[in-house]
């Protein structure tokens, strides 16, 4: 063990114990008992040990003040070198490393990005091909006015909830394609625009389309809030299918059987020889096809 010397403070209802050059205060069960001892770690590259099942508890009254060294931040893990990473790590019963949070500036490897971040990591599958090793699942960058949050190997569940994408401007739900250190091109983008202007008017909904660059082409896809009409290569429908273009394409053709076949009213249908309308519930009319 390296515990060097214990001092009891039974006044102060504490123990102060030194232990390696460090110091460290536990409550003491009553003035005559004696404090607990601290052990050697035996995880892979030692420590102190706290003994087993006892708590920490921390309080505090102070605010989060920086002019006064943020005296509320009860635990403060720091870094001395520049690829150091302080973390929060849990283990099983065997000592094997299942779960971590880990905040750092620089990656292990001197020739990756900087990865200024802090993460959530859990370990991948023990019959994987990375076989129990600590993966990355979630990291939240840092020196940075909007954070790219980011998700790896994860998949992402709302259980009888709400995903909610809320704001003042756009309303963009995007989809990329990935790049060099974890830069994105955007390809396609489900949004909602702003200026709502009252009546059940503006946020109309969009499927914008991006060229290769990641510049936005036009809206494909617009439908109205305020009268639901749906508009194709038009970001203002005036009617229910409201189509830019110079033709629609019905693939596949279709042969009433008689004028009473089934079919609802404004069914379209053709064949080589005619053009099919449904104008009532099972009545079909037809107009002959001819070249020219």
């Amino acid at each position: 063990m390296k515990l060097v010397k214990i001092v009891s403070l039974t006044a102060l209802g504490a123990s102060l114990a030194f232990v390696g050059g460090c110091q460290l205060f536990s409550v003491a069960e009553s003035s005559s008992s004696s404090a607990p001892s601290f052990k050697e770690s035996s995880l892979p590259g030692g420590g102190m040990a706290f003994p087993h099942n006892e708590r920490i508890h921390l309080s505090t009254d102070q605010k989060w003040v920086a002019s006064e060294g943020h005296l509320s931040d009860l635990i403060r893990l720091q870094w001395t070198a520049d690829r150091a990473k302080p973390a929060i790590s849990w283990a099983d019963e065997k000592g094997n490393d299942k779960t971590a949070i880990v905040s750092h500036d620089k990656a292990n490897n001197p020739e990756q990005h900087d990865h200024k971040h802090i993460s959530i990591e859990t370990t991948m599958s023990p019959t994987g091909e990375n076989k129990d090793q600590l993966f990355t699942r979630l990291e939240i960058p840092y020196d940075a006015d909007v954070a790219e949050i980011r998700t790896h190997s994860s998949n992402f569940n709302v259980m009888d909830g709400i995903l909610r994408v809320a704001a003042e401007g756009n309303r963009d739900i995007q989809f990329a394609k990935t790049g060099k250190d974890n830069a994105t091109t955007p390809l396609w983008s489900l949004r909602t625009n702003s200026g709502e202007k009252g009546g059940n008017s503006g946020a109309d909904f969009n499927i914008i389309r991006y060229d290769d660059k990641g510049e936005a082409v036009d809206s494909a896809v617009t439908v109205s809030r305020s009268e639901g009409n749906v508009g194709i290569g038009t970001a203002t429908p005036e009617s229910k299918l409201d189509v830019n273009g110079d033709s629609l394409r019905i693939r596949e053709s279709k042969t009433p059987a008689s004028a009473n076949a089934p079919g609802n009213q404004g069914d379209i249908a053709w064949d080589e020889n005619y053009m099919y309308i449904c104008v009532a519930k099972d009545t079909w009319k037809r107009t002959e096809l001819k070249s020219w």
